[in-house]
């Protein structure tokens, strides 16, 4: 009998943390050195100081970089030699969260774009491009069309399955 209710017990912790990783995501939100839609490029380093000042917990995690739509939060947040890497959870209690899941899941959405001020820049007197030195990350959404076309969702936790978008590693 004893082991019964335990073994019960045991279940609806498995269900539970199930239910808490699905919607976890990963990707690139920016790729250092690579150059946008908008002639921008952003240096690596560029985040360090936003990143220290904020912490994780103060980048919002948005759809369409739209206030109004906050969808869930970001667990990690780090700069790496490719570029800013985020592993984030969509909030399952929220119904564009639910939705914006199964678009992720199916392949259907997987960008990913930053919202942030400019510090300091500098442009290429040759190329013309605006090399972002510094920035203040304010947010980072998930997004149709990101200016930056390798800034992507890479993977995607559902309940009982990772799910990979695209076949590189990170």
């Amino acid at each position: 009998m004893t082991e019964l209710v335990f073994a019960g017990r045991r279940l609806l912790a498995r269900a539970s943390q199930s239910r808490k990783q699905k919607g976890v995501f990963e990707g690139y939100a920016s790729v250092f050195g690579a150059i946008d839609a908008s002639g921008d490029q952003v240096l690596p380093g560029a985040f360090s100081a936003s990143l220290a000042r904020r912490g994780v917990a103060n980048i919002r995690m948005l759809f369409q970089h739209d206030p109004a739509q906050p969808i869930g939060t970001w667990l990690n947040i780090r700069q790496d030699k490719k570029g800013l890497y985020v592993r984030g959870r969509l909030s399952m209690a929220v119904q564009r969260s639910i939705e914006l899941e199964s678009l992720l899941r199916e392949g259907a959405i997987d960008g990913l774009s930053i919202g942030f001020k400019t510090i300091r820049a500098r442009r290429d007197a040759k190329t013309g491009i605006r090399q972002l030195v510094t920035v203040d990350l304010w947010e980072i959404s998930l997004v149709t069309f990101p200016m930056l076309t390798s800034a992507r969702v890479a993977t995607l936790k559902t309940q009982n399955a990772l799910v990979s978008q695209t076949p590189a590693t990170l």
